[in-house]
């Protein structure tokens, strides 16, 4: 496999950022799709794909959205053309004779709460973070968090179903001029060991 060129290494990771200020232009519902069919095809255990992603635009939607996020991110989620809610369905081993069908992998799960927990969480997280991934790579800016009230927005989005939030992540055309002065990173010796 070849490595991405510079330019590509740095609209993913160098000189990709974190934004919470909003340039007035639309995120396409084509992005939105492609977007979505990018971070489809990265790993989870067992294809277990379990997150679901609503992307909210709409005023009404976003309105619902609003009363569910911390004051500090009130603003930027309001001015965000887009806000994906992460998500985890609790029931995705129900999907898994589409996802995994050379072997029963649902009876692995089916009943097995602490199981159906961890990998709902871990695995939709990672999807989470490839959407985060796909949206860069199509050149929509993200700017994920958490600071919400995750029960409230579970009643105003997921009310009677099996899907759970994860966390947030506002996706537009981010204001170049409003970004903070890059934080610094550990090193690999601080965070990384070879065994």
């Amino acid at each position: 496999m070849a490595t991405l060129s510079k330019d590509a290494l740095d609209q993913l990771f160098y000189k990709a950022r974190t934004h919470s200020d909003w340039l007035d232009k639309p995120v396409s519902d084509e992005t939105l799709r492609a977007i979505h069919d990018l971070m489809k095809w990265p790993p989870t255990s067992a294809n277990c794909s379990p997150a679901r992603i609503v992307f909210v635009k709409s005023k009404a939607a976003k309105e619902k959205l609003l009363a569910c996020v911390s004051p500090g991110n009130l603003e930027k989620t309001k001015n965000a053309p887009v806000t994906a809610i992460i998500a985890e369905d609790m029931k995705f081993y129900d999907k898994l004779p589409k996802l995994f069908p050379h072997t029963d992998a649902r009876s692995w799960f089916a009943g097995n709460e602490p199981l159906i927990e961890k990998t709902a969480f871990r695995n939709g997280t990672l999807q989470g973070a490839y959407l985060m991934l796909a949206a860069r790579a199509l050149g929509v800016d993200c700017g994920p968090m958490s600071g919400f009230d995750n029960a409230k927005l579970d009643a105003a989005f997921f009310a009677g179903t099996s899907v759970r939030s994860n966390f947030l992540c506002n996706l537009g055309y981010g204001n170049p001029e409003k970004l903070f002065p890059r934080s610094p990173r550990l090193d690999f010796e601080e965070a990384c060991s070879i065994a």
